[in-house]
C-alpha cells in the first residue's frame, strides 16, 4: 500500500480493477450478458445504470470506459451549469480529432440532471460524439426525458446479496495490498451479520463500517484481531437484532407478517413488518412479497390492492427510507383489512396443471387471427362472432380447444369485488345455455351489494 492510497477510504481503495474484481449483477456481467460482451469487445454504448445505493454503478462504468480505451469525463448534474457543458462537448471533439478516442461522460445521480442539461447534451449523445453513461438511483421514467431516454439503454442494477457481501468482507480482510489484511482480523458471525444487516446491500456502507471496526478492535499480543459483534456494535452506531435474513427467522417473521394479513389482522401486520424492517429486511423485497399477496389471497375481491402494491413500490423508490417505508404500512394495512380471495390462484394453477398435462393444444379455427389470404382459406378466422356485434356483448362460441371443452377454472367467491363477478358469470352461463343473451346480465362496473 502506498503512501498515498493509505489516506483512501477503504472503500475507495477496494474498487475493483478488472470484471474478476468486481461483484454481483451477474444478470449483465454473465456470459452472453449485454455488459460482458461490451466490455470483452471493448465497446462502449450509452447507458442509465439504474439500482439502489453502492451497488457497483460508479465501478461499472469506469471499468468499461478503461476496457474501450475511452477519454473517461465525470459530470455533476448538481454543480455544473451550460457553460461546463460546453466545454465537455468540446473536450470531446478534441480527443476525437487527436486520437481518434471516444469520449464517455458519466453522470452519476443522473436524476439531478435538469431539462436544460439533458436538452444540451442530447445533439451530441444522438451523433455519437458523446457516450453517456447515467447512475441513478430512481426511476428514470420519471426523472428523463423521453428524447435522451430513447438514446440509451436502461440496466437495472440488483441490490447485492449476502453471499456478495460476505464475499467482499473477506476479501477487504486478506488483502494486504488494498485492503486490511495487515492488521490480521477475522469477525465473528454475529458481527458479521451485524454489518451486513446495517449496510443495508450498500457494499461502501458496508466498507466504511468494517474498516472502522477493524480500526477498533483492540489487536492481541500475537498482533491479531476479533472483530466481535460489540464492536461493530459501536461502529455502526446499532444494537444487533436476532435476525438473520437468510436463516430460520427471516422466514418464521416473513410467515407471521403472510399469516397476519390472510387472517385480516391489520395490527400483526403492522408488528412483523416493523420487526423486519428494523431488523435490516430490504423493504423492496417486503414490497414484492406484498404485492405477490395481493393477487394470490387478495385477488379480484379488491381488485384496488394490486394497484395499491404498485403504488407503494413506486412510492418507496421515490422517497427511500425511511419516509418510503410509511408505503409499505399502508399497504399492509389495506391487505389485512380487504376481502379475500384465492380464487384467481386456484383457477390459475389448475390451468397451469393442464396446460403442462395436454401440451400444445390447436387453437380453435374460428378464433385463430387470418392476416394472409391463405390462412383464410385454410378456415382461420371463419364463424367467428364479434361480441360487439351482439346483445350485452354476449356470444355463444367454443374459446378452450376441444380436449379441455367445459373446464370452469375460474370459481369467483361471494366476498368483495368477486360477489359482482359471480353473478355476471352466472347470468352470462344461464344466457348462453338458453342460446341467447340476457337482458338483465350485470353491469361490472356497479358496486357490488
Amino acid at each position: 500500500m502506498t503512501e498515498e492510497t493509505s489516506f483512501e477510504p477503504l472503500a475507495q481503495r477496494l474498487r475493483p480493477r478488472n470484471l474478476d474484481e468486481y461483484i454481483g449483477q451477474q444478470h449483465l456481467l454473465g456470459e452472453g450478458k449485454l455488459l460482458r460482451l461490451l466490455y470483452e469487445q471493448g465497446q462502449v454504448a450509452s447507458l442509465i445504470l439504474w439500482g439502489p445505493p453502492g451497488v457497483g454503478k460508479t465501478s461499472l462504468a469506469r471499468l468499461i470506459t478503461k476496457k474501450a480505451e475511452a477519454d473517461y469525463v465525470e459530470f455533476s448534474a448538481v454543480l455544473s451549469g451550460i457553460k461546463d457543458v460546453r466545454e465537455v462537448v468540446e473536450r470531446a471533439r478534441k480527443t476525437r480529432q487527436a486520437w481518434q478516442k471516444p469520449t464517455v461522460l458519466f453522470v452519476d445521480e443522473i436524476h439531478r440532471f435538469n431539462k436544460a442539461q439533458q436538452d444540451a447534451f442530447l445533439p451530441h449523445v444522438e451523433s455519437g460524439l458523446i457516450t453517456l453513461i447515467g447512475a441513478t438511483t430512481e426511476n428514470p421514467s420519471f426523472e428523463i426525458i423521453s428524447a435522451l431516454l430513447s438514446r440509451t439503454r436502461v440496466l437495472v442494477l440488483e441490490p447485492l446479496t449476502r453471499e456478495d457481501l460476505e464475499g467482499l468482507v473477506n476479501r477487504a480482510l486478506t488483502d494486504c495490498e488494498r485492503g486490511l489484511g495487515r492488521l490480521k482480523a477475522t469477525v465473528e458471525l454475529r458481527a458479521l451479520d451485524l454489518l451486513i444487516l446495517s449496510s443495508g446491500g450498500d457494499a461502501r456502507s458496508l466498507l466504511n463500517a468494517l474498516e472502522l471496526a477493524a480500526g477498533l478492535a483492540r489487536a492481541d499480543q500475537n498482533g491479531e484481531r476479533l472483530i466481535s459483534e460489540p464492536v461493530v456494535e459501536e461502529s455502526v452506531q446499532r444494537k444487533a437484532w436476532r435476525y438473520d435474513k437468510g436463516g430460520e427467522e427471516h422466514y418464521n417473521l416473513i410467515s407471521a407478517l403472510h399469516k397476519s394479513l390472510r387472517d385480516s389482522d391489520p395490527d400483526g401486520a403492522l408488528y412483523w413488518l416493523a420487526r423486519m424492517l428494523e431488523g435490516g429486511e430490504d423493504p423492496v423485497y417486503l414490497l414484492r412479497r406484498m404485492i405477490r399477496f395481493a393477487s394470490e389471497d387478495v385477488g379480484l375481491a379488491d381488485p384496488l390492492a394490486l394497484m395499491l402494491g404498485i403504488s407503494a413500490l413506486e412510492s418507496y423508490r421515490l422517497l427511500g427510507s425511511p419516509e418510503g417505508e410509511l408505503a409499505l404500512a399502508h399497504l399492509a394495512v389495506h391487505l389485512a383489512c380487504a376481502p379475500k380471495s384465492n380464487a384467481v390462484y386456484v383457477a390459475f394453477n389448475q390451468a397451469v396443471k393442464d396446460a403442462k398435462k395436454y401440451g400444445p393444444l390447436g387453437v380453435p379455427l374460428h378464433i385463430r387471427n387470418a392476416p394472409t389470404n391463405l390462412m383464410k382459406e385454410l378456415g382461420y378466422g371463419q364463424g367467428y362472432q364479434y361480441a360487439h356485434d351482439h346483445k350485452n356483448a354476449l356470444v355463444d362460441q367454443q374459446h378452450l380447444p376441444d380436449e379441455l371443452l367445459g373446464r370452469e377454472y375460474y370459481q369467483p367467491t361471494d366476498r368483495g369485488r368477486e360477489k359482482a363477478i359471480k353473478e355476471f358469470l352466472e347470468t352470462r352461463r344461464r344466457a348462453l345455455s338458453r342460446n341467447g343473451p340476457d337482458d338483465q346480465a350485470p353491469n361490472l362496473l356497479k358496486n357490488p351489494k
